[in-house]
């Protein structure tokens, strides 16, 4: 979610509290952010958003790496933990639920509250703290086999990370859930950097059955994801209808993208699949 112009404008980025926007916090160590709103869900690594709480991700300037995964974030006598696994090229986005019960107190469902940017607090801790927020057997990190790998042979050279460790690749070809089939894959490696799925890997066939839900900002509103859409459709339309007109070339959504400006809108959080289904074929959904 991009921050209000005139939250914006109050805000002095370019003094002494610049230099900590970016900053890295070691595990334990506080560092401070301008914390902004985030309303749709994506993941840059392949995190299939059906398989988490998608009201608790951040979306940081720091790459995604195979231990870090997992950060507090605080605001008076407000903290939660977050799951960081998309990257902005600057801002320090939140899911707006997260951002909002920290700032009000509240869900963003139950009091939708508006604004920008507000100062918080933010510290690595370990990835333990963030198993509740995925909701898989034994709470493993669940990432796209078609479109994960990179990310996933990437920890796999670090057999010692949490990431290494803690990970399942299923047969589902998109974040949030719309093609594919939920089945777990295998993966040989270093035999192989390709999974072995039940069905044909990145199969694009319609995924119904656990859809990816926004909150939307800033009035609350419970919507249904959508490839390539931000804010989405509402709870209140046809859901099914929606899902069933999506239709994306095979060869957009299994290329491998060479250019690393897929992460330049930050406050959207567009991550690779994203990026691709703005150039998809859709058919009456937008």
């Amino acid at each position: 979610m991009r921050i209000p112009p005139f939250a914006a404008a109050t805000l002095a980025l370019s003094g002494p509290e610049a230099k900590t926007l970016v900053e890295r916090g070691q595990q334990g160590d506080a560092a401070t952010i301008w914390a902004t709103p985030h309303d749709s869900y994506s993941s840059s690594i392949g995190v299939l958003g059906c398989k988490i709480n998608t009201n608790r991700v951040a979306y940081w300037p720091q790459s995604v790496d195979c231990d870090n995964i997992c950060v507090q974030v605080e605001y008076e006598d407000r903290r939660v933990h977050l799951l960081r696994i998309d990257q902005s090229t600057g801002a320090h986005d939140m899911s707006y639920d997260a951002w909002n019960y920290l700032y009000t107190g509240s869900s963003a469902i139950d009091k939708p509250t508006a604004g920008g940017a507000v100062k918080m607090k933010y510290r690595n801790v370990d990835a333990s703290k963030c198993r509740a927020l995925i909701h898989t057997e034994g709470n493993k990190l669940p990432l796209s086999a078609a479109n994960g790998m990179n990310f996933i042979t990437s920890c796999l050279q670090q057999p010692s990370s949490w990431v290494a460790n803690n990970y399942m690749a299923l047969n589902i070809a998109d974040t949030i859930c719309t093609l594919g089939f939920d089945e777990q894959c295998e993966i040989n490696w270093p035999t192989s950097n390709q999974a072995t799925c039940s069905h044909t890997l990145g199969q694009l066939a319609t995924l119904r059955n656990d859809p990816v839900y926004n909150i939307q900002y800033p009035s609350g509103k419970k919507v249904l994801a959508i490839p390539g859409a931000s804010g989405s459709t509402s709870t209140e339309g046809n859901e099914n209808a929606a899902l069933s007109h999506v239709r994306l070339s095979p060869h957009l959504l299994l290329e491998r993208s060479r250019d690393e400006s897929y992460n330049s809108v930050p406050s959207r959080g567009m991550g690779f699949l994203n990026k691709l289904a703005t150039t998809a074929l859709v058919e009456g959904v937008f």
